[in-house]
């Protein structure tokens, strides 16, 4: 029996809910390396104004009022099996509301033009789905016809006739979010587990060019059991599940430097990126203050806000006057990152319009460095922003 418990005997589950504040069943299958998982659960103590002759707190009736968050920290990892969702998948379709749409089967017939791809049979694919080649992503920007999509940017080298495309598994925004139940096993075994139930992605950062292309998901949630307390009817659940027995690797991180920026009116791949960052705020609410109820029945998102910041080396040539010009006139450009560079280690965000903002001069070193903080996606019906693995 050890004295302590080791900080890295901990095991991370996620898993979307059918109910609100009800957790579903889970399997290996869910498992993912995460670096951190803070929980906050706090209980609201009404203010008492009854006179007591006394200036004690007397205490209050309970059961009383929950107030549950969370912050959970990952990173990029590989995915050995697309178009498999990954397994922090739940947290993405929190965060953006849409479920995973896989890409499984598309063969090229040919290229009518280095932004295009034509299929041999109907590709079936959606705008803002991602297509993958040769350990790059790309996005479909439009659908010419039922064989031919139109691309954000090429591909470095452009598929030949009768190649198969990747596999890919692709996230879009919705207007309705979906909750979900975040599992923490410790060991031994004999040690407090917990699981946070009916939680919201409200915040969800992505950032790059760091020791690994890091993630961040946080929110509100209904409610935080343990098996130390656990009384049935928690979380929807009769006894407090056990974790499920590991199965297979849950992949390696990627390393942050590895992957691609493109950026621009036209978009342009601009090498000299030092950092950028995105933050998807989807404004929720949860329904706390109503009668008859001690934790919250459901929630709300608000008016969700994507921006977008990065930082790269000033130099002189087109491309970065553009971005300069683009801020001064607030014309909108189109950004897309890919993470990664190896097929099963392929992440990608594509933004359609983003509103950039004017460069800030960093002369402190020995390279002039520009800063755009605070820069804008707009859209017209939940398109600001996709997501894709592959």
């Amino acid at each position: 029996m050890a004295c302590y418990i080791s900080s890295r005997d901990n095991r991370f589950y996620a898993a979307v809910e059918q109910q609100f504040g009800e957790a579903p069943a889970i399997s290996a299958a869910n498992r993912f390396p995460a670096t951190s998982l803070a929980i906050a659960h706090e209980v609201s103590y009404p203010k008492r104004h009854d006179k007591t002759g006394s200036r004690s707190f007397a205490g209050s009736i309970t059961p009383l009022r929950t107030n549950t968050a969370f912050i959970l920290k990952t990173h990029l990892i590989s995915n050995p099996q697309p178009p498999v969702a990954p397994s922090y998948g739940a947290l993405f379709e929190s965060a953006m509301g849409g479920s995973p749409r896989p890409f499984t089967d598309g063969v090229v017939e040919s290229i009518p033009a280095s932004d295009q791809i034509r299929f041999v049979d109907p590709h079936g694919l959606l705008v803002g789905q991602g297509v993958s080649f040769g350990g790059e992503l790309r996005f479909a920007s439009s659908i010419v016809n039922d064989r031919t999509v139109q691309l954000n940017v090429p591909f470095s080298i452009a598929p030949a006739a009768g190649t198969p495309m990747g596999q890919t598994v692709s996230y879009s925004l919705t207007k309705n979010l979906k909750s979900l139940s975040v599992f923490d096993y410790w060991s031994p075994e004999t040690a407090l587990q917990r699981i946070v139930c009916g939680a919201v992605v409200d915040r969800m950062k992505i950032s790059v060019n760091g020791d690994y292309h890091e993630m961040e998901f946080r929110g509100p949630a209904s409610d935080l059991i343990d098996d130390a307390s656990f009384a049935p009817g928690s979380g929807g659940l009769s006894s407090f599940p056990l974790e499920p027995a590991a199965a297979g690797s849950m992949g390696s991180p990627v390393p942050g430097h590895l992957g691609q920026a493109w950026i621009g009116v036209l978009p342009t791949q601009i090498f000299a990126l030092t950092g950028a960052s995105l933050l998807l705020d989807n404004n929720v609410e949860m329904r706390t203050r109503e009668f008859g109820s001690t934790k919250p029945r459901c929630f709300a998102p608000g008016v969700r806000s994507v921006s977008f910041q990065f930082s790269i080396f000033s130099q002189d040539d087109a491309a970065t006057k553009a971005l300069y010009q683009a801020g001064r006139q607030a014309s909108p450009v189109q950004i897309m990152l890919q993470l990664g560079q190896q097929p099963g280690q392929l992440m990608a965000l594509y933004m359609k319009n983003v509103i950039l903002s004017v460069p800030a001069f960093d002369d402190k070193e020995t390279r002039l460095e520009w800063h755009l903080d605070g820069c804008l996606a707009k859209g017209t019906a939940e398109d600001e922003l996709y997501l894709a693995f592959a």
